[in-house]
C-alpha cells in the first residue's frame, strides 16, 4: 500500500492492524454487505508487479501456465508461477495496461516473488518492477455495481474476466453471480473515484472482497499455501488459469502429465464450518480414511457472510470428501459442511 493511499483510506474511516486495512468499523455489517447490497472494497492487500520491454510477453509466456500471448487489452487472466515440480508459488491475475503486463498478486508475497522472477531474465529485454508506488486499486460489487460504474466512470467491460482501459482506469469484470468489478488506476485517480462511489455504497476491507473470491472458487495462493499444490488441486484449470497447448514453462511437465494421464487425487472444494476459533490458510483436514495423517488443508478461509462460522476453500481427497465426515484441524475437530462451487468439477 503506497503513502498516499493509506493517507487517503484512513480518512475514510479505514481500521489499520499494523500496514493492513483491517475493516471500516463496521466489521459485521460489511460482510452481511457483501452478500446482500453493493459494496466498495479497499484492496491494498494485493500488489503490482510489472513487466514490459520487447520480450516481455514471451518472457512471461515461458514462465507462466496460461498463454500470456493470448492475452489482450481486452481481457484479462489467471496464471500460475510454479517451481520445477509443478507446485505453485503465486497466482497472478495478468491485464494489459498499453504496452505493460500488469501481475497482480498478494501483497505479502510480492517481494519474494519479484526477487526471484528477476533471477530468470537474464539476457531477456524486459525490465520487471513493482508499479504499487503508481497504481492502486479498489472493487465495486452488487447489484448496483455496473449502474453506478458506469455513472462515475463512463464504461464498464462486458463478459467475465474481460478488461478495458480508458482515461488512464482500467476496469476488470471478475468472475461472480453478481456483478463485480477490480478498478485499477494511478493513486490520485483512484482517490477520486473512491470519494464519487462511496456514498452510494458501503465500503469494506479486504477480506470481504476475499470472501466474494472463495464465493467465486478462486483460489489466493499465501504465504502458508506456498509450493503446496499443483494448479489442478486449486481448480486452476477449470477457471481458465492453465493452458495445455502452449510451450514449456517450469513444471509444465508434472501439469501436463496429472491431467493426461488422469492421476488427481486431489481437488479443492468450497465449504463452511461453525466454529468461533481464528482460522489461517494451511490448517489441515482431517478425515476417517485418512487416521493419523491430514486429508487436506485450507486454502483460503474467511469469516461467513452471515457472521456465524467460516466459509473456505480447501484442497481435499477427493476420496475423503466423497465419504463426507471433513474435520478441521483435528481428527476430533469441527466438521465441515461442503458447498458447491459455481462451475463444473468434474468426477474423478
Amino acid at each position: 500500500m503506497n503513502e498516499a493511499w493509506k493517507s487517503f483510506i484512513q480518512t475514510q474511516g479505514a481500521v489499520l492492524e499494523g500496514e493492513r486495512v483491517r475493516d471500516f468499523g463496521r466489521p459485521a455489517e460489511e460482510r452481511m454487505a457483501a452478500a446482500h447490497g453493493d459494496i466498495l472494497a479497499d484492496l491494498s492487500d494485493l500488489s503490482f508487479m510489472r513487466a514490459r520491454g520487447v520480450e516481455a510477453k514471451d518472457f512471461l509466456n515461458g514462465q507462466l501456465s496460461n498463454d500470456v500471448k493470448m492475452l489482450d487489452a481486452s481481457h484479462s487472466q489467471l496464471a500460475a508461477w510454479c517451481n520445477p515440480k509443478g507446485r505453485m508459488l503465486v497466482i497472478f491475475r495478468l491485464f494489459r495496461r498499453a504496452d505493460d503486463y500488469l501481475l497482480q498478486l498478494p501483497a505479502v508475497l510480492q517481494e519474494n516473488i519479484l526477487k526471484r522472477l528477476r533471477m530468470f531474465v537474464m539476457r531477456s529485454k524486459v525490465v520487471i518492477d513493482s508499479a504499487d508506488n503508481e497504481l492502486s486499486a479498489m472493487g465495486l460489487a452488487g447489484p448496483k455495481a455496473e449502474q453506478i460504474l458506469r455513472a462515475i466512470v463512463g464504461f464498464v467491460p462486458a463478459g467475465v474476466n474481460t478488461s478495458e482501459t480508458r482515461n488512464d482506469i482500467t476496469i476488470i469484470s471478475m468472475p461472480d453471480p453478481q456483478p463485480r468489478y477490480e478498478i485499477v488506476a494511478p493513486t490520485a485517480t483512484l482517490i477520486k473515484l473512491w470519494s464519487g462511489i462511496k456514498p452510494q455504497v458501503m465500503a469494506v476491507g479486504p477480506s470481504v472482497w476475499a470472501w466474494l473470491d472463495i464465493m467465486a472458487g478462486i483460489p489466493t495462493i499465501l504465504p502458508e499455501t506456498h509450493e503446496e499444490f499443483v494448479p489442478q488441486m486449486a481448480n486452476l484449470e477449470l477457471i481458465s488459469g492453465v493452458n495445455f497447448k502452449k510451450g514449456c514453462y517450469p513444471g509444465q511437465e508434472i501439469v501436463a502429465r496429472m491431467q493426461y494421464l488422469g492421476k488427481l487425487k486431489q481437488r479443492m472444494f468450497r465449504a463452511h464450518v461453525q466454529t468461533t476459533d481464528a482460522l489461517r490458510p494451511g490448517t489441515p483436514i482431517y478425515a476417517p480414511d485418512f487416521p493419523g495423517q491430514s486429508a487436506g488443508m485450507v486454502v483460503n478461509i474467511e469469516p461467513a457472510s452471515n457472521n456465524h462460522g467460516y466459509d473456505m476453500l480447501a484442497v481435499i481427497q477427493i476420496s475423503s470428501a466423497s465419504h463426507g465426515e471433513l474435520h478441521l484441524a483435528s481428527e476430533s475437530g469441527p466438521l465441515l459442511t461442503l458447498q458447491s462451487l459455481p462451475y463444473s468439477v468434474p468426477s474423478n
